[in-house]
């Protein structure tokens, strides 16, 4: 499948033009009116496209960036039905960690942790990648059992994650209760050294410039409204603009993915579930780790900027409602000052709600389909920015070699058939 396509091999280095650097920045500084070009460009819709990709989030334009770096296809468009990083990729709290249960689950996120790691350098943009360290709590006897289980799958795995007692959290979070007087004591906590913060909107800016850069075409406002599926194989997408002919199809829509899905004839175990977050008022920093507690339900950090922000689990219901309740406030609250009584006088700022696909097993669906040149990257739940990076890389390897990456054939549709679980709840429960 991939011969065809091939517009000749390419380094992944941006074009020279499209890089920022210290010289240009003097350039346009000494300028009376600086004219920094676009970040990414708009285009007419094109008739035909090797690749459609339906979601400008972070992973729909991962995908399209890596099938241009790392595979030469560049006759690719990304549709999104509102603006690029407008769904899950712009409401998650941007918390990445790899510390994962099973290892199927460790050896993906931790490759997409390495990719982080160099995404500035290799997108030429400053994502604002934070290492802060990453602390699971443990309240009672199961919980610290789970914590330990989890530690020695992620050394097998070569990732840098042990359980500490309640005195090295206080070092590392004075404002922690850690007193054995509390309603839920900390009995220890799975510490994720490598674990930390990045700034969201970033990382889709990025991935959309150097997309841009490498001649992919961003669509946005431009709704898909059905996929045409001929003797079993994709031949065309429908869209607000106008019909697109093509061979690839790529769902990446998040909660919205049982929707695309169906239309192409493709029944997905999905769950479609609110999760809300909240965020603080600015204060000095103080708090260097991120801090979850699946007990609780609830985890919070600290924006470089000093707000705080909160979560939970999703909600208890499904639904495609994005607003706020007073419910998820009044609850997340009491557990946050349960957990560091200090904050009771911080104003909340305001909240908001993204939409969560959940499988079964908390997993992704990653691959093809029975429907050939139908592919997904579904069923992410509350932890798909963690995989961004690798997710685009991934799928753009299976859509450009026809065979699923070595990474992700653990994540194919066909588990749920054969009953191959693969079980991240127990790493997953709160979801970051």
């Amino acid at each position: 499948m991939a011969g065809p396509w091939r517009n000749g091999s390419s380094n992944g280095a941006l074009p020279r033009s499209a890089r920022y650097s210290a010289w240009s920045l003097l350039r346009q500084g000494l300028r009376r009116y600086p004219d920094w070009p676009r970040a990414w460009r708009a285009h007419e819709l094109k008739d035909s496209y090797d690749v459609v990709i339906v979601g400008g989030g972070v992973h729909g334009l991962a995908c399209a960036y890596y099938l241009a770096a790392n595979h030469g296809i560049t006759n690719v468009a990304v549709l999104d039905k509102g603006y690029l990083g407008g769904g899950g990729s712009g409401r998650n709290t941007a918390i990445l960690r790899s510390n994962y249960l099973t290892p199927e689950g460790v050896r993906f996120y931790d490759r997409s942790m390495e990719l982080y790691r160099n995404l500035a350098a290799e997108l030429n943009y400053n994502v604002m990648f934070s290492r802060r360290g990453h602390l699971t709590l443990a309240h009672n006897d199961g919980s610290l059992r789970t914590m330990h289980w989890r530690a020695e799958v992620n050394k097998l795995q070569g990732v840098d994650s042990s359980v500490i007692g309640p005195d090295e959290i206080k070092k590392l979070v004075p404002y922690l209760d850690t007193s054995a007087e509390t309603r839920y004591p900390i009995l220890g906590a799975l510490y994720h050294p490598p674990g930390g913060i990045i700034r969201h909107d970033a990382v889709v800016w990025g991935y959309a410039r150097a997309a841009d850069a490498h001649g992919v075409h961003l669509h946005q406002q431009t709704e898909v409204t059905g996929i045409d599926v001929e003797h079993g194989r994709v031949t065309g997408v429908q869209t607000s603009r106008g019909r697109i002919a093509t061979g690839a199809v790529l769902n990446a829509t998040a909660g919205w993915s049982t929707l695309v899905s169906d239309m192409a004839g493709v029944r997905m175990p999905v769950t479609t579930s609110p999760l809300q977050a909240a965020v603080t008022e600015p204060v000095r920093p103080f708090l260097d780790a991120v801090v979850v507690s699946g007990t609780l339900h609830v985890y919070v950090s600290q924006t470089d900027r000093g707000e705080l922000v909160f979560g939970a689990s999703v909600d208890p219901f499904t639904s495609y409602s994005m607003r706020g309740s007073l419910d998820f406030v009044e609850g997340l609250a009491g557990h946050v000052l349960e957990l560091m009584p200090a904050l009771s006088k911080m104003r909340l700022l305001r909240q908001w709600a993204g939409l969560c696909d959940m499988t079964p097993d908390y997993s992704p669906i990653m691959g093809p389909t029975p429907v050939e040149g139908f592919y997904v990257d579904v069923g992410w739940g509350t932890y798909g920015f963690k995989a961004g990076p690798v997710s685009g890389e991934t799928m753009a390897e299976t859509i450009a070699t026809g065979r699923p990456a070595e990474l992700i054939t653990s994540f194919g549709l066909e588990r749920f058939e054969r009953g191959e679980l693969v079980g991240e709840k127990g790493a997953a429960a709160v979801g970051h």
